[in-house]
């Protein structure tokens, strides 16, 4: 592939600076990340490009959180995306470690964080791409509020969750704990994270992350 191909698959060196960037909160909060008071549609950063809220959408009440289970599978059906999860851990820094890229088709999931489904912010990373081919996370930017991610666990539960907010951070202006901290106290939240902006060939990376906020709405088994 060609080098000025390589940014629409967000290939490995592009991938690099997104990863770095959750260095900045994800492996200190774990469990008591810390509560976030502001609406839905309230910036992360001072930098940041709104993609996802058209005007007056009605959003449905938020379900009573679940007991801890871990996530097996995340589906979104509005991307036909349906992959397993695997549970990473802290890389180097201290960042969040995503899966291989030989599991591109994979989403890791923060183990030392809150499950899904369980009060506060589960995080989910997945690749947007590779060298070669679009990945798992390749068109979460496109969600809009009100879309459905599921999440099967190992309890046999699916917790559903309704996308209130997507983001595109910049990597200049990220805030780690607006980024991860619960929207709201009490509730059980979702956010789905990966490269985001355009390929910055100096820094060898993107130059923002996208991030998508969710929260639970419903379960079923």
């Amino acid at each position: 592939m060609a080098d000025h191909e390589r940014p629409a698959y967000g290939g490995r060196l592009l991938m690099g600076v997104a990863w770095v960037v959750l260095l900045l909160g994800l492996w200190l909060w774990g469990r008591e990340a810390g509560d976030i008071q502001q609406g839905t549609s309230a910036p992360v950063s001072g930098d940041v490009a709104a993609v996802g809220r058209p005007p007056k959408v009605e959003l449905p009440s938020a379900a009573r959180p679940l007991g801890d289970a871990l996530p097996q599978r995340l589906d979104i059906p509005g991307l036909d995306v349906r992959a397993p999860v695997v549970a990473r851990g802290p890389a180097r820094q201290g960042a969040l470690d995503p899966p291989p890229y030989e599991q591109a088709h994979a989403v890791g999931w923060h183990a030392a964080g809150v499950k899904p489904g369980a009060p506060g912010a589960a995080l989910m990373v997945g690749h947007a791409g590779t060298d070669t081919r679009p990945a798992v996370f390749h068109r979460i930017s496109a969600l809009k509020p009100g879309a459905t991610v599921r999440v099967l666990r190992d309890d046999g539960t699916l917790a559903e969750f309704t996308v209130d907010d997507v983001q595109i951070v910049a990597r200049d202006r990220f805030d780690a704990r607006q980024a991860y901290g619960a929207h709201r106290s009490g509730r059980a939240e979702l956010r789905l994270i990966t490269c985001g902006g355009t390929f910055d060939p100096a820094a060898r990376g993107c130059t923002a992350n996208v991030i998508v906020s969710a929260y639970l709405t419903g379960t079923g088994l």
